[in-house]
């Protein structure tokens, strides 16, 4: 199939995204977590193949991944597959970038249909937006992004795969009358653009997370699962700082979460023991 008449010949409804998707409705073993790949990158480009198996020993066989720039860690699709089935991975998201001023491939502005086409043959459900660089962020870009995201987001959706907006904590900085969050919320359409709450990055910047749920219901199917250290506000594993999981998840329902990963972006030991000290945490826990 031509790539240019793949997003238009590609018959896939969003039906795939209903709530039966979500992590704690499945049949699968509670031990099945996701992670999001970025949180081992320094074993991900040292070894692929047995990063992931090391992973799926730990309980964690489902990835958002990152990184891809028209390949998959250096491989085409059908080889990065190959890795995938013989690892036991699955495949929910995957990062992108906005490519603002950049000359990567597989960004929102500089080739996304080969992208779209690319997740939809892993069996993706999910692409977000995953960074904005210091120098994307302008007034001028923020007023047009609302507009890159809804087209972005009408080509994943016509593959079955729903798009999402990863924050940081710059995103609620004062923009215009509002925040750029509400900015984002306000002016994409609520069916095609959904957020992907990081939950590190929204208590960081002060915000709590029920109250973004409550004003605008459905729009938070996504969510990394990260921890704050006390004290210092350092990332940490998940159960080992001041972030009142439990109360957040009790608003799961209000909030839309269908999937979420666990992400540690850096560690004081070493990443694996890490991620193991919170996938314990969370198995004991059980909040999906």
């Amino acid at each position: 199939m031509q790539r240019r008449n793949f997003i238009k010949t590609l018959a896939i409804g969003a039906a795939g995204l209903s709530a039966s998707s979500s992590l704690w409705a499945r049949s699968a073993s509670p031990r099945a977590l996701g992670l999001q790949l970025y949180t081992v990158r320094d074993a991900v480009a040292k070894d692929l193949p047995g990063t992931l198996e090391r992973l799926a020993k730990l309980g964690y066989t489902r990835l958002e991944i990152y990184g891809y720039d028209g390949k998959f860690f250096g491989r085409d699709t059908a080889e990065f597959k190959k890795i995938l089935s013989g690892s036991g991975m699955q495949v929910i998201s995957s990062h992108h970038l906005a490519g603002h001023g950049m000359k990567a491939k597989g960004t929102l502005l500089d080739g996304w249909d080969k992208a779209v086409e690319d997740l939809h043959a892993l069996g993706a459900k999910y692409m977000a937006c995953a960074y904005l660089f210091p120098e994307e962020r302008t007034g001028e870009f923020y007023a047009k992004l609302p507009d890159l995201l809804n087209k972005s987001a009408e080509r994943t959706k016509a593959a079955g795969i729903q798009f999402a907006y990863h924050n940081h904590d710059f995103e609620f900085e004062k923009y215009g009358d509002a925040t750029l969050y509400e900015h984002l919320l306000e002016k994409t359409d609520p069916q095609l653009m959904k957020m992907e709450l990081d939950l590190y990055w929204i208590v960081k910047a002060g915000q709590d997370p029920i109250s973004w749920f409550q004003k605008y219901p459905g729009r938070f199917p996504l969510w990394h699962v990260k921890d704050m250290e006390k004290g210092s506000g350092d990332i940490t594993e998940v159960g080992n700082g001041a972030i009142d999981f439990d109360r957040i998840f009790a608003a799961r329902q209000q909030a839309g979460l269908q999937e979420w990963f666990v992400e540690q972006d850096e560690s004081k030991g070493d990443i694996f023991n890490s991620i193991a000290q919170s996938h314990q945490f969370l198995d004991k826990k059980k909040l999906w």
